[in-house]
C-alpha cells in the first residue's frame, strides 16, 4: 500500500494542502480537485482543534474513497499519526523532523513526509526512515536552493512546499524535486467559502499542465 501511495504522489507531482476548510465543504472541495487532476490531498491538523481535522479526513475518505490519495498534514505527535491513520490518511506530512513521528508512521505502514530546510535535517529525516523529505519554505528559498541541496543528496526524494505558484512550480521539478505541495494558491479558503469550486478545478488543471 505504501508503495502505491508513493507511486501516485510521484506520478501526479502535486499535493493539494487543505487548511481551514470546514468539514461540511471538504468533500465538495476534494471533488473539485480530483476533477482538475489533483487527487493527492493533504488535510492539515489544526493544532487547536484536532478533532475537526479528523472529521474532515473521515468525510473525505467516506465520500470519495480511492478517488483521493489522502494524507494528513502538520502531524506533530505520535498520537496524531495514529488518529490520522484511523481516519483514513495514507501519508503523514510534518513541518519538522521528529524521529518518533517518522518511526510511528512507518510502523503503521504509512508514507512519511517530514519537513526540513537544511541538508543536515533532510539527511537525518531520511536516516530515520522518511520516504520523501518536504523542503520548506521552498518558494522563499527558490528553485536554485532545491537544486543545491539535491546535488549531494540525489538519493533523497524531495518535494518543494511553500509559495509554490502555477508560474514557478515546474522550476522546482526541473531543479530535482519529485513534486510540489500547494496550499492557498490552489485551495483558496475564500473560493471554498463562496462555493466557486469550478475555479479551483481550473487552477488544479493549470498546475497539472505545468507539471507535465
Amino acid at each position: 500500500m505504501a508503495q502505491s501511495v508513493l507511486d501516485r504522489i510521484f506520478e501526479e507531482k502535486i499535493i493539494a494542502i487543505v487548511r481551514g476548510v470546514p468539514s461540511d465543504q471538504i468533500a465538495d472541495l476534494a471533488r473539485a480537485l480530483v476533477e482538475g487532476g489533483v487527487s493527492c490531498i493533504e488535510v492539515t491538523f489544526d493544532q487547536t482543534a484536532p478533532e475537526d481535522t479528523l472529521t474532515s479526513l473521515r468525510a473525505t475518505k467516506s465520500e470519495l474513497g480511492e478517488a483521493v490519495c489522502l494524507g494528513a498534514g502538520t502531524v506533530m505527535t505520535v498520537e496524531q499519526v495514529e488518529l490520522a491513520a484511523q481516519a483514513g490518511a495514507e501519508y503523514m506530512i510534518s513541518p519538522n523532523v521528529d524521529e518518533t513521528v517518522i518511526r510511528a508512521t512507518k510502523a503503521l505502514g504509512k508514507v512519511s513526509i517530514p519537513g526540513a530546510m537544511t541538508p543536515t535535517e533532510a539527511a537525518f529525516a531520511w536516516q530515520c526512515g522518511a520516504d520523501i523529505v518536504k523542503l520548506f519554505p521552498a518558494g522563499l528559498l527558490g528553485s536554485a536552493y532545491v537544486k543545491a541541496v539535491k546535488a549531494p543528496l540525489k538519493h533523497i526524494p524531495v518535494t518543494a512546499v511553500g509559495n509554490i505558484t502555477v508560474e514557478n512550480c515546474a522550476d522546482f521539478i526541473q531543479a530535482g524535486a519529485v513534486g510540489v505541495g500547494v496550499g492557498g494558491s490552489l485551495v483558496s479558503p475564500l473560493l471554498v467559502k463562496e462555493g466557486h469550486f469550478d475555479k479551483i478545478t481550473a487552477t488544479a488543471r493549470a498546475y497539472r499542465e505545468k507539471l507535465k
